[in-house]
């Protein structure tokens, strides 16, 4: 059954390598067909839907009353678009697959007489597999060899319990085994498992993260502002008997212009760029709207093996009891352990044998392996003599148990396993049932250490710089718990878990529970369900949660969680319900992974703030200049034009240097409509201080106020992007990113020289006249970029108010003073404190 330093137990040498070839020609891979939409389809797409038809008719309009030039610009505009769109979720989907082929399952398989790990779908009907606790079951097969498997069936048939699978009984893909390791033969892979020929009667459905819905609530904001304003615009020119396919043109084209078009493209890209990024650097995303989750996550739960601590275990002090010496105790371990399988213990054990040819003369013939329920593993081993016995090594509490130890023993071992986890050792026990024997003999303790990561202490500093609490979370018991987080400098306050509520006790929970665990810095003895209470409980206190986690029992946690983090050498199952997979160990990703989604986040809500100051400018300016100037201030080309040269630079704002807040960020959507309505404002008293001076200072026709209008609107517009994307004054650092200025001096430069010279679609004007445009739009920046400054300290001002009045309101009226408490003293409070 195994090919470690045991001798094997099975004849099967699995199929030989040309075996495999020629099954994989004739089944194919071990994966669901995908359906994949055609790249011509996929951009046929492009041209349907509300916003492709607008322009369509437009396009329609213009041809039907013969505006050539304004047909073939329009079109130009439909195929920019849809271009633009195509290309944008071609690269944010060839980034998923990237990311998801680093995350495909893998099986181990017996191939040539050789054990060795592979990538599932590579898998052929006749393979030999093993699968053990943690895994999902790569394809359906027969069980071989090993006892049983418990058996997750939940997704594949609905039953809530596992079941249990024998030998000879079918285990199918796509379940998660929660208990036993076997060894089976395949039989079905791909389409013809049971999962695949149920895959196709199910479809996922696709939830919208929080800060999604909030772009999208301003995206829907912007569109009903539009639409009101066009039709007042419609009805007044109506009422003026005004050409109605001129008008009806117009209002299709500003409509399309004023409407974020590009929201979705630059909404993906953002996503997908920061994914990338953190691939990268060891931590992929398997679920993109998690990224925003992480900007607003305020506490981290974290696993103390593995991620605080380096999972590196050595071998301290044997407490020799039954057995002959140290060594004794090391060789029985050893052989109730697999080498193969690369356990942090096993490992330490296997390395503190002096001989390790000693198992060559035994053989294990049987093999339980660890589960968290039963907490030890156990083997049968034979002799060369032919002899048999059964050894276990696990928890010592488990252990001593099982050896049924006298009073004086059991409280020896209590002491040394105290001492141990004193000193900050996990203790292992050690016992053997020899041959004709009921009862276990106790041989000894081990004692081993895990030392925290180098990196853990000062990632745990900096995660709390950043407003993060970390909790520690382990399966150890409390002294030892203690003692690792004074070393990591979390604090001592270490709840154990018997505090905590399981499954259907949620409900009830006492409220200083909810305190006690809110302020506690860990807890100790924790079992899987431990951790999805305390994510419950944590979320019903409004704190966005995050949690590592490793084990299969780990999944409803992380799928819990707000923001689900499946560690290094996490299982297939752990890794299936996390938002986030480390493949480097530490937490350090996880620092990584915050600062992008905060700068993510930043670089949104500077897209947000643009977005609708940009639909004030520009809506409320022309639909007035229209009502009480009666003439177009500008045409349906130029709005096209303006789309064109707008929508290009704002897509470079997924690659956009953004400041780092400290603290978690959450969507103030207050703030967001405050600073774009006044820099929208600013802008469209601008443009109509532009517009007087054409007409009553340069006395220009209406032709060139046009232009004149066009290239204020172009040129303010791109800097409207630099002041929308810091709260600072836009010359502070962090300064924008290379791409993006190119991009906007490029764009401008190009709309210069369409002022300058019309080029057939608009009328010229002088390069002096487009000195003072530039000139005025760049003091106007200066004054929009002044009053965002402005309201900005205005909402900071407001909120300090209101933190320092929550803040002398819970200090002046607690539960118990409140009624003693008369109003003349809250009057004072809110007067002192800015409340009117």
């Amino acid at each position: 059954m195994t090919d470690s330093v045991f001798a094997a137990t099975s004849t099967n040498k699995g199929l030989s390598s040309s075996e495999v070839l020629r099954l994989q020609q004739q089944y194919g891979p071990n994966s669901l067909e995908e359906k994949r939409v055609s790249l011509v389809k996929k951009m046929l797409g492009y041209f349907w839907g509300p916003i492709p038809w607008m322009i369509e008719i437009a396009a329609i309009l213009s041809a039907a009353v013969r505006h050539w030039p304004d047909f073939f610009i329009i079109v130009a505009l439909l195929i920019f678009n849809a271009g633009v769109g195509f290309w944008q979720e071609y690269t944010a989907g060839n980034a998923m697959d990237a990311l998801k082929k680093e995350l495909a399952q893998k099986a181990r398989v017996l191939r040539d007489g050789v054990w060795g790990v592979i990538d599932a779908a590579g898998l052929v009907p006749g393979d030999i597999i093993r699968v053990r606790l943690g895994d999902v079951v790569p394809a359906d097969g027969r069980i071989i060899e090993g006892d049983y498997l418990s058996v997750d069936q939940s997704a594949l048939t609905g039953e809530s319990l596992p079941v249990t699978k024998n030998r000879k009984e079918d285990i199918f893909s796509g379940t998660i085994v929660k208990q036993g390791e076997v060894v089976a033969e395949v039989t079905a892979i791909g389409k013809d498992t049971r999962f695949g020929k149920t895959a196709g009667l199910v479809e996922q459905a696709k939830t919208v993260s929080h800060f999604q819905q909030a772009v999208l609530t301003i995206g829907d904001y912007l569109i009903y502002v539009s639409l009101f304003l066009v039709t007042i615009l419609i009805l007044v020119q109506l009422h003026r008997h005004q050409p109605w396919i001129d008008l009806i043109q117009f209002a299709l084209i500003l409509t399309v212009a004023s409407i974020p078009v590009a929201m979705p493209a630059v909404l993906s890209m953002t996503m997908a760029v920061g994914a990338m990024v953190l691939s990268r650097k060891k931590a992929i995303v398997t679920r993109l709207e998690s990224i925003e989750e992480m900007a607003s996550m305020d506490i981290l739960c974290s696993d103390k093996t593995g991620t605080l601590t380096k999972n590196k275990l050595t071998l301290g002090d044997i407490k020799v009891f039954a057995a002959r010496d140290d060594q004794e105790v090391l060789l029985m371990a050893a052989m109730a352990s697999r080498e193969e399988d690369k356990d942090a213990i096993d490992e330490a054990i296997f390395q503190g044998l002096l001989d390790k040819s000693t198992l060559q003369s035994y053989r294990q013939i049987n093999f339980i392996p660890f589960d968290p329920v039963h907490k030890r593993t156990e083997a049968t081993v034979q002799n060369d003599e032919g002899g048999t016995f059964q050894v276990s090594k696990g928890a010592p509490q488990v252990i001593m148990e099982l050896a049924n130890l006298n009073e004086t023993d059991r409280d020896r071992a209590g002491r040394v396993v105290d001492d141990f986890a004193g000193a900050g050792y996990r203790a292992l026990s050690v016992a053997v049932k020899k041959e004709k024997e009921e009862q276990w003999t106790f041989l000894g303790i081990l004692s081993l250490f895990d030392p925290p990561r180098e990196d853990s202490a000062e990632t745990i500093v900096q995660a709390e710089k950043y407003g993060v609490h970390v909790k520690m979370v382990t399966g150890d018991n409390q002294a030892i718990a203690r003692q690792i987080a004074g070393k990591l400098n979390l604090g001592t306050t270490i709840l154990k878990s018997e505090i905590l509520p399981v499954s259907g006790q949620q409900k009830n929970i006492d409220i200083n529970i909810g305190e006690e665990i809110e302020q506690a810095e860990g807890f100790a003895e924790v079992f899987p369900e431990h951790k999805f209470s305390i994510v419950k409980i944590l979320q019903k206190r409004d704190h966005i949660t995050g949690m590592t986690g490793d084990g299969v029992n780990d999944a409803p946690a992380l799928k819990q969680a707000d923001v689900g983090i499946a560690v290094s050498g996490a299982t297939d199952a752990a890794r299936a319900a996390a938002d986030l997979v480390l493949t480097s160990p530490g937490l350090s990703v996880i620092i990584t992974a915050i600062e992008e989604a905060r700068r993510i986040f930043e670089r949104m809500n500077a897209y947000a703030i643009y977005r609708v100051s940009e639909t004030i400018r520009i809506m409320f300016f022309v639909v007035l200049a229209m009502v009480f100037f009666n003439f177009y201030p500008i045409t349906a080309i130029m709005i096209i034009l303006l789309a064109f040269l707008n929508d290009i630079p704002i897509m470079t704002i997924a690659y956009d240097h953004t400041g780092l807040e400290q603290n978690p960020v959450r969507w103030d959507m207050h703030q967001v409509i405050s600073v774009a309505t006044a820099m929208g404002i600013v802008g469209v008293l601008g443009s109509f201080g532009m517009l007087l001076i054409a007409i009553d200072w340069l006395h220009l026709d209406v032709a060139q106020v046009q232009t004149y209008v066009f290239l204020k609107m172009a040129v303010a517009g791109h800097l409207v992007l630099f002041v929308a994307r810091t709260k600072e004054h836009f010359w502070k650092r962090p300064w924008p990113a290379p791409i993006m200025i190119w991009s906007a001096a490029i764009t401008k430069f190009a709309a210069t020289l369409l002022a300058a010279y019309g080029f057939g679609f608009i009328t010229p004007i002088t390069w002096q006249e487009i000195a003072l445009i530039w000139a005025y739009s760049i003091g106007s920046s200066m004054v929009t970029d002044q009053v965002k400054v402005m309201v900005y300290r205005h909402l900071q001002h407001d909120t300090r108010i209101h933190h320092n009045f929550v803040r002398k309101l819970s200090q002046s009226f607690s539960p118990r003073r409140f009624r003693r408490r008369n109003a003349k003293t809250f009057k004072e409070i809110k007067k002192k404190h800015g409340y009117h």
